[in-house]
This record gives C-alpha cells, sequence and structure tokens, in this order.
C-alpha cells in the first residue's frame, strides 16, 4: 500500500484574495478592451427618412442628392442630383446605397476600410488634402432615383435614334418632317372629297 503525503495547506495570507480579484477584473477588462478594438467595423445606415420599393444593385446607377463629410464633421463633397453608377464608387457606398430604398433619405457611415484606406485624396486645383489617410467617413444621402445600366442602355439608343431621325430628314416650318406628304394619300377606289 501506498502512502499519501500529507502537506498542511497554509492559510491564504490577508490581502491576497483582494489581489486575485483584481487581478482578474484587470484581466477581464483588458479582453473585453481586446476584442472591443478588433471587432468588424461594417458600414451603418441611419435612415432619417424610409424610402419606398425595391433597393438598388451594384450593376445599378443611382441618382442621388449627397453631402460628404469626415469624422471630425468637417465637409469634404457635395452633389445634388448627381449620376453614380454604383460599381464605380467605394465598397462602402455601394454597400450602403444598396440597403437604401427611392425617395429616402439616410446618413452612411463608412469605415476607412472601406472608403478610401490608407490613401489620401487631394484637391486636384489645390494639391490640398481633402480626405487624409485611414478617415472614416459619413454620408447624408437622399436616394432620388436608380435604374438598372441596360435600362440606361436603351434610352440612350432610343434617344440616338430619335436624333438620328430627326436630324436626317431635317424639319420643315411648321413641324412637319421635309419630304412628309401633307396630307394622307387616299387608298384605290376610297371615296374623293
Amino acid at each position: 500500500m501506498s502512502e499519501v503525503t500529507r502537506v498542511p495547506l497554509q492559510p491564504v495570507a490577508k490581502g491576497s484574495l483582494t489581489k486575485i480579484w483584481l487581478g482578474v477584473i484587470v484581466a477581464v477588462l483588458i479582453g473585453s478592451g481586446v476584442a472591443y478594438a478588433t471587432r468588424y467595423k461594417g458600414v451603418s445606415i441611419e435612415t432619417v427618412k424610409a424610402g419606398a420599393g425595391a433597393s438598388p444593385t451594384k450593376s445599378d446607377v443611382a441618382l442621388i442628392n449627397y453631402v460628404g463629410r469626415l469624422a471630425t464633421g468637417k465637409e469634404f463633397d457635395r452633389g445634388e442630383r448627381a449620376v453614380l453608377p454604383l460599381e464605380t464608387v467605394i465598397p462602402g457606398f455601394s454597400e450602403g446605397l444598396a440597403k437604401m430604398q427611392k425617395g429616402g433619405k439616410y446618413v452612411l457611415e463608412i469605415p476607412a476600410d472601406k472608403a478610401y484606406g490608407a490613401e489620401e485624396k487631394r484637391n486636384p486645383q489645390t494639391g490640398e488634402v481633402v480626405i487624409p489617410a485611414n478617415s472614416d467617413l459619413v454620408f447624408e444621402i437622399e436616394l432620388i432615383d436608380y435604374k438598372s445600366s441596360a435600362e440606361l442602355e436603351q434610352q440612350r439608343m432610343m434617344l440616338e435614334q430619335m436624333q438620328k431621325m430627326q436630324g436626317g430628314a431635317g424639319g420643315a416650318p411648321g413641324g412637319m418632317p421635309q419630304g412628309m406628304p401633307q396630307e394622307m394619300p387616299m387608298p384605290e377606289g376610297a371615296p374623293q372629297p
């Protein structure tokens, strides 16, 4: 048989229990701080006025009014009735627009990694840094309308066709295109007035 060696337990020193609990609290706080700092910072949208209907997709072209600001509140851009193809804008902007509806007004917050990241944007005329590197952006957006690229292409082709018809036939005073008869010919056998 084996014997168990007894080791006498020493009493816990005064104040040690408090130190242990303080250590546990500090470890939890540090862990929470690390989790907060590394959390996913995605695009956030606040609805000021709800819109209606479907939302645009990345292949659509949007007609919007907007004001762009840095997180500090400094305005860097503004647009009235701006036409923006969603596939050509920064990722956070197209991601946010894809969650909006016609007629709505929104506040869109875009973290730096979904905006311009480490790249700074300068004013081409002055050379002034307009958007510093690693800047979070805030946009106030009113989505007026949007159309698919196919719809816009179809409208463009119709306009071109109309312009060719007007340009090729010319226009006579009085609104009738040149070469068009003033009166419609009557079919054979129809009574003449």
